[in-house]
């Protein structure tokens, strides 16, 4: 017995396993059948404790015993009848091992009955007595011990073929059925050998055919057609060479053991009915070969139309579409309405596969049709050439296959399209080759010209691996006008090295005399300023050419100057000295960058100095020199020392900013808030506050203007060494500083009323002032002349604050005494010229403008007020008189008084408050006076009425006394009067 893997035995575990529950309860039932048994012998009632022989001559004893003898033998004989009627349950072998077990089971119990003490006796009694009971019993007996002796029998042989009958039924692959099938046969022959009832036929080969059923299963539930051809195509062959291996292992293990046995010539031989043991199985064997076919037929197409064919031939289209029908090939073993492994229906199979194999022939004539016509437009000769080897080794239909083979001379007639091709390439870009990136230009064009010789060089190097291939005629001509392509590419090479080599000898040397630096101008203008200065440095790039050509010809295997292979050797060194220049050459323009105008000038001595240092670097040193590197150093140390004085430059520079910041920043018309909630400050408040805030800033401003000269002195003490504030060197570093305070305060100054004018012009009051009655005028209090000389003194004073920076002597930063000229005291500041700025003075006039237009739509405004003008305009009491002499009616009197009442209503329901831009106008004044003059109307009317109607009542009365009644007026007027 061979050494089994672990697998193997894992399997047959778990095997066991998936059986042990109907083990269990198979074996409890034979255990309950055994002893209580399925059939009960019952024992007669009488007494039979006395001896045998005397026993068997009572009558009575005797007819009793027999009676019950006969029962005995009628139910063992029926219990045997039943058990020889019964079939084992199921088809395969496992169910013949559970018949035995049962039938053992069941006559074990039976058995044991039999030899019971009393059974024995009863027995005893009657062949004592000589009765005919006793023999016909004892005939039943003995049956039913040799059938007993039977099924124990088989049952303990078949019980060695448990195990592998179980790996074969519930196995978990064809590797384990596999194995199992050659130990199953070894199995088998012991049974044959040893067992008294298994060494017939009527016996083993129903089992064996049992067997064969069992594995003939096994294979159909594993190769199901209906899913088969959608499995991966390596996994359905496997899983089908498998199922094939498993039905012929059957067979060929049987004819194994039937070998030995013959051979031992001890052993009766297997002389079994092959056509029950193997007809199934050979056929479904020969199915398996026919779906293994078909799949290595699909494979084999698909090897054939892959991705190389579809590269070589240009025209996928076409090719899926043969993989499609290739596809479809499959497809009425999938639909198949009828078992293809059983052999009824082997016709059906015959027709599906002859159907098949016309296909098949159709799509390879298609295929080979395709391949004539792809072959004659090759899009590469190399990967035709490649896919032709490939064939040789790759497993495809063999008319195809040859088909391919006769493609050589296709092959080679691409080949000549294709050097006929970079021929013309190289011809028409012989003058101007493209290069590759950072390829120079020599060493480039030869990469270039090599890499067009290497692309046909390379196929038919390939050409080669196929014998005769290049020496039949087809063949020689390639090969000659190869030749020629690559003889006129060489010559190309040549020329070209030639000419760089002579060059290269001639301006190497003079390249490398070439100085360090060279002095450009940053701008196109002379170098009129030392920021315009600017160094470069001096490395020829036609020196790193040559440099780089000569890396890239000895790669290419040219032997190159020596000179130049002693340039190239230092290029790390030249690099290192080039990277240092031109760090050292950014740092310096990029701190001269840094510098203004006024700073350039400042520092004009120094940086000359500076230059001093560089001098050396583009008059006397090159790149033959030793001293590149201690030059860098000199020159990186006097940068250090000037960016250094900068750096303080700057430092005092930003002080000196940040003051003209604060003060270009200062408001010099700030307003007063408003008190008690939205009540607003008269004008003279308004304009007292606005100018004591300008003074607290201005004298802060000036506290700043002053310190400025304390930081130009730290700036001279630096680069003059001296401290007095007025020295030659920083005249012009002065006088930028001393514009530069003059274009702040011009700002300040702009700034500040622009700002002013959008206060005059937003509709935000400032301050407020009223409307009053000042007969026979409405004007405001205080009157538009007022306002605008206060409007225009805020603005002077605005601009005379400058009067308070005083101006510098020439030439330092000293303030200028007084001077004094015709007994006046003059101060030099700003004010003279900012006063006559044309934007300021602009500006002002602006604000002047706006402020003059706000009062005339103020004033016209007021305006319509007059139309109540003859209240205070008409002189009231002769007014009255006249009125009074008209005599006039009550409802005269009426009317009037209604008149006036109404201004007095109207004028009472007008706004009291008129905002108009940046000021507020208080009606309230205007209001109160319109008013009482209405209301002296009024009381004037009044009074005329009281006396008029007082007259009247007493003319009434005289009438009444002297008997008159009159209904006039009179009357009307005493009840008016009420």
């Amino acid at each position: 017995k061979k050494e089994q893997p672990v697998e193997y035995y894992n399997t047959q575990m778990g095997s066991e396993l998936l059986t042990s529950t109907q083990e269990f309860s198979s074996i409890t039932q034979q255990m309950v059948q055994q002893i209580e048994g399925e059939i009960k012998l019952d024992m007669p009632t009488i007494n039979l404790n006395s001896d045998a022989s005397v026993l068997a001559t009572v009558p009575e004893v005797v007819e009793a015993l027999e009676s019950c003898a006969i029962t005995w033998q009628k139910l063992i004989s029926a219990a045997l009848e039943e058990q020889l009627k019964r079939v084992p349950q199921g088809n395969g072998p496992l169910a013949e091992i559970d018949f035995w077990r049962e039938r053992h089971a069941a006559l074990s119990g039976l058995t044991e009955q039999t030899k019971l003490p009393g059974v024995e006796k009863v027995l005893a009694i009657l062949q004592e007595a000589e009765s005919e009971c006793s023999k016909d019993l004892q005939a039943v007996l003995s049956d039913l011990r040799k059938h007993h002796v039977e099924a124990l029998d088989n049952a303990r042989f078949l019980s060695t073929l448990e195990r592998y009958l179980k790996n074969l039924t519930h196995g978990t692959g064809f590797d384990v059925v596999l194995d199992t099938i050659p130990l199953l046969m070894n199995a088998l022959r012991m049974v044959w050998v040893i067992s008294r009832h298994y060494n017939k036929d009527e016996r083993m080969v129903p089992l064996m055919e049992r067997i064969a059923w069992e594995i003939s299963t096994r294979v159909c539930k594993a190769v199901d057609l209906h899913t088969l051809f959608k499995e991966d195509r390596a996994a359905a062959k496997k899983k089908i060479a498998e199922g094939k291996s498993t039905l012929e292992q059957w067979k060929k293990s049987y004819l194994a053991v039937r070998a030995q046995i013959e051979a031992s010539g001890r052993e009766q031989h297997w002389e079994f009915d092959r056509k029950r043991l193997f007809g199934k199985t050979d056929y479904m064997a020969s199915i398996c070969q026919d779906l293994y076919d078909i799949l290595q037929v699909v494979e084999e197409f698909y090897n054939i139309f892959g991705s190389e064919l579809k590269a070589v031939t240009g025209d996928p289209k076409r090719i899926d579409d043969l993989l499609r029908r290739v596809d479809r090939l499959t497809s009425p073993m999938e639909e198949l309405t009828f078992d293809p492994f059983s052999i009824k229906s082997t016709h059906d199979w015959k027709l599906i596969m002859g159907e098949f194999r016309t296909e098949v022939s159709v799509i390879e004539e298609e295929a080979k049709n395709f391949i004539d016509e792809s072959f004659k437009t090759l899009r590469s000769a190399e990967a035709a050439f490649d896919m032709l080897l490939n064939f040789r080794h790759i497993r495809s239909r063999e008319t195809i296959n040859k088909q391919m083979m006769m493609k050589f001379n296709d092959v080679l007639d691409q080949y000549c399209k294709e050097v006929e091709n970079v021929k013309q390439i190289f011809v028409q870009n012989l003058k101007d080759p493209p290069l590759f990136k950072n390829h120079p230009p020599v060493a480039g064009a030869i990469y270039w010209s090599r890499s067009l010789f290497y692309r046909i060089k390379h196929t038919i190097i390939r050409f080669q691996e196929v014998e005769d291939l290049l020496t039949s005629e087809r063949g020689k001509e390639v090969k000659q006008m190869y030749l020629k392509v690559a003889k006129r590419m060489k010559e190309y090479e040549d020329q070209k090295y030639g000419h760089w080599t002579e060059g290269t000898e001639q301006m190497l040397p003079l390249l490398l005399r070439k100085p360090l630096l060279m002095v450009a101008s940053a701008t196109e203008e002379p170098l009129t300023t030392e920021k315009r200065v600017q160094f470069i440095v001096n490395f020829p790039p036609r020196l790193q050419e040559i440099i780089t050509e000569t890396k890239y010809m000895e790669q290419l295997g040219f032997p190159v100057p020596e000179i130049a292979r002693n340039v190239a050797l230092q290029e790390d060194k030249y690099i290192g000295y080039t990277n240092g220049l031109k760090t050292m050459l950014d740092h310096y323009h990029n701190l001269m960058g840094t510098l203004s105008e006024a700073e350039t000038k400042l520092l004009d001595d120094h940086i000359k100095e500076l230059w001093r240092v560089f001098r050396s670097g583009h008059r006397r040193l090159n790149w033959n020199s030793l001293g590149i590197g201690d030059f860098t150093i000199q020159c990186k140390q006097a940068i250090r020392k000037f960016e250094s004085l900068v750096h303080q430059i700057h430092i005092n520079s930003g002080i000196i900013s940040d003051k003209l910041l604060l003060i270009e920043s200062t408001n010099l018309f700030k307003f007063p808030l408003p008190k008690n909630g939205d009540e607003l400050p008269n004008m003279k408040d308004f304009f007292v506050y606005v100018k004591g805030e300008r003074e607290k800033d201005t004298e802060l401003m000036v506290r700043n203007y002053t310190a400025i000269p304390k930081s130009l002195t730290k700036v001279e003490g630096r680069v003059a060494n001296s401290k007095s504030g007025k020295s030659p060197k920083l005249a012009s570093y002065y006088a930028y500083w001393e514009n530069r305070i003059y274009q702040v305060l011009t700002e300040l100054i702009l700034k500040n009323l622009r700002a002013f004018n959008e206060a005059v012009l937003a509709n935000v009051p400032l301050f407020q002032i009223e409307a009053v009655l000042s007969p026979p005028e409405i004007i405001l209090q205080p009157n538009a002349n007022k306002i605008d000389k206060m409007m225009t003194q805020c603005i002077q004073d605005c601009v005379e604050v400058t009067k308070h920076f005083v101006r510098w002597m020439h030439g330092t930063c000293i303030e200028c005494p007084p001077q004094h000229v015709e007994d006046e005291v003059i101060t030099f500041s700003f004010y003279s010229d900012i006063s006559q700025n044309p934007l300021i003075i602009e500006q002002a006039a602006l604000i002047t403008q706006n402020v003059h237009k706000l009062l005339a739509s103020l004033s016209k405004y007021l305006n319509q007020w007059k139309r109540y003008h003859l209240l205070w305009e008409l002189n009231k009491d002769i007014t009255i008189e006249k009125f009074a002499a008209k005599k006039p009616a009550c409802v005269t009197f009426d009317e009037k008084l209604q008149f006036y009442m109404k201004i007095a209503q109207e004028v009472t329901q007008q706004p009291l408050i008129k905002d108009e831009q940046f000021i507020r106008l208080h009606m309230g004044p205007l209001v109160y006076m319109v008013k009482e003059n209405a209301r002296d109307w009024m009381i004037s009317l009044g009074k005329l009425l009281n006396e008029s109607a007082r007259q009247e009542l007493f003319s009434l009365q005289e009438e009444i006394e002297v008997g008159v009644l009159s209904s006039s007026c009179p009357m009307q007027l005493v009840q008016s009067s009420r």
